[in-house]
């Protein structure tokens, strides 16, 4: 099993910032994003990592941002390390596989969030009120049931340790501007819809993901961060899906699942997690990456 990499050590490089799962370096013109092995839950970034994640992440979200080009830019500059500046190559070793050089964009102060499927704190809301994020529903939902069609539910970006909170779309609006969470609100159900047909068709059930987008300094829009990843989708394997309660995943979700059987108030520090459950975790990864695009790590 490859070294886990739980934070990169590049001190040649200036590191601006360390957030749940990826370290970002200032190299001037660009910033190099390194996908960690960090894994968090609940917000809490846990005390073990989970070996090959990274790889999985970048190569997944590398693998989405091209299929989707045609819809919206992104901020990719390069991927392999050898087109990196070379102030960087003398780090390989860390960062191969597992980073990306892109533009630097100014981040819209919401995450936008599209739901197919009724699951997480989704299904919790519609309990209590039939609807999510104030968007009215059939009132005879099952848990994990499909949505008669996909929803953008955006949230507000929260600090580190902190919990994002669903907001709707009329303070959406407020905080971006009508014109602009119109246009992230429309591109966001394409590319869900689009890679939602294209993951069923290789055995995945995209339940919910969320995107995030900035402007780039001639105000292009850009799409930014990951792309459908398992640390930013709810991905549920096809061949066991039954709406009416929990669904098995390929994401960190079954990390979820594990700490919900626990004493634990869900605020730092986290609790221990066992190997086998790391492990297991490190599977499913490696799983979603291989049925989405052939990849093989």
């Amino acid at each position: 099993m490859s070294k886990v990499i739980k934070q990169t050590n590049c001190p040649d490089l200036n590191l601006v910032s360390r957030g749940k799962v990826r370290d970002i370096y200032d190299l001037g013109e660009h910033l190099l994003l390194v996908t960690s092995d960090r894994i968090s839950a609940f917000d809490v970034i846990m005390n073990e990592g989970i070996p090959l994640k990274g790889m999985v992440l970048n190569q997944i979200s590398i693998f989405w941002f091209n299929q989707m080009s045609d819809i919206i830019p992104n901020h990719i500059v390069a991927t392999e390390v050898s087109d990196f500046p070379s102030i960087t190559h003398p780090y390989r070793e860390q960062l191969e596989g597992r980073s990306m050089l892109v533009k630097k964009a100014n981040p819209l102060p919401i995450e936008c969030i599209v739901r197919g499927y009724v699951a997480g704190s989704g299904w919790k809301e519609y309990q209590k009120s039939s609807s999510i994020c104030g968007i009215p529903l059939p009132n005879d939902l099952k848990e994990s049931a499909q949505l008669p069609e996909p929803i953008f539910t955006p949230s507000t970006k929260a600090e580190i340790g902190e919990h994002d909170e669903n907001i709707s779309f009329e303070q959406a609006t407020v905080l971006c501007g009508q014109e602009l969470a119109e246009k992230v609100r429309d591109i966001s159900l394409e590319i869900y819809n689009r890679a939602r047909d294209y993951a069923r068709g290789r055995g995945i059930i995209i339940a919910d993901t969320k995107f995030e987008f900035g402007t780039f300094k001639d105000g292009k829009l850009l799409w930014i961060d990951e792309a459908l990843s398992p640390d930013s989708s709810r991905f549920w394997p096809l061949d066991l899906y039954q709406p009416g309660g929990p669904q098995p995943s390929f994401d960190k979700q079954f990390v979820r699942d594990y700490l919900e059987t626990l004493e634990w108030g869900k605020v730092a520090p986290p609790p221990p997690l066992p190997e086998h459950i790391v492990l297991k975790t490190s599977e499913k990864y490696l799983e979603a990456l291989r049925l989405l695009t052939g990849i093989k790590l």
